[in-house]
């Protein structure tokens, strides 16, 4: 069997917690991760070029919470709050299409990402951003490498592009590495990403991993 391993999974609960957070009887259990996905599926295509981080989930007994991180909220919140206001109805107005239970309470909030450079989800859409403006794809990965290794707290990062690079008739795999990437050890602190570019001759596949150092938990002193 194969030895290669999830970067975000491998360290669920040591380093990472879990996307979506809810406890749920039984019967609405399936109806609370269907509504997850197809709401996540949603708002990531939506939302695309909005430079997202993440889409957190939180339910309780009565009140849905929705946490978007995003290095540009200006982008999504928009003047006096209107495009939030928007974004909210929209997400609710697609449950309603999608069959799902209505909350009670929705909350939606967004988070301002202070380190866009050391998250892997912002840097694999910045690599995507300029394959599909046409850019060479070997200048579009040194130069984000060069401006994701200089920010502070980066130890490693590592981009892998597959396809038909440059519009080749035969589809290949890049690779570019800088520093180091444990990705065995649970403590490291690693960022992973999958992202895609679409072109006009096909798919370009984006793999980021970046490496923040590692982390260990301080003994609180009895």
């Amino acid at each position: 069997m194969s030895k290669i391993v999830h970067p975000y999974a491998h360290r669920l609960i040591m380093l990472r917690d879990w996307k979506s957070r809810w406890f749920a009887d039984p019967k609405k259990y399936r109806d609370y991760l269907k509504g997850d996905v197809l709401i996540r599926k949603y708002l990531e295509k939506k939302l695309r070029g909005m430079y997202i981080s993440s889409i957190e989930i939180e339910r309780s007994q009565k009140m849905t919470r929705f946490i978007i991180k995003t290095s540009r909220p200006g982008l999504l919140i928009g003047r006096n709050g209107e495009g939030a206001i928007k974004l909210k109805v929209d997400i609710l107005k697609e449950m309603g299409r999608l069959k799902l239970p209505k909350p009670e309470d929705f909350k939606l909030e967004i988070i301002e990402v202070s380190n866009p450079e050391a998250d892997a989800a912002i840097v694999a859409y910045m690599i995507a951003e300029g394959l599909e403006k046409r850019l060479p794809y070997r200048r579009v990965v040194k130069q984000i490498l060069e401006k994701v290794m200089a920010t502070r707290g980066v130890e490693g990062a590592k981009v892998v592009v597959g396809g038909r690079l440059g519009g080749a008739e035969i589809s290949r795999t890049e690779e570019l590495k800088r520093g180091s990437i444990p990705l065995q050890t649970f403590r490291a602190d690693i960022d992973f990403k999958r992202e895609r570019a679409t072109l006009s001759y096909g798919v370009i596949g984006i793999k980021v991993w970046i490496y923040r150092g590692k982390v260990f938990t301080k003994k609180q002193e009895a």
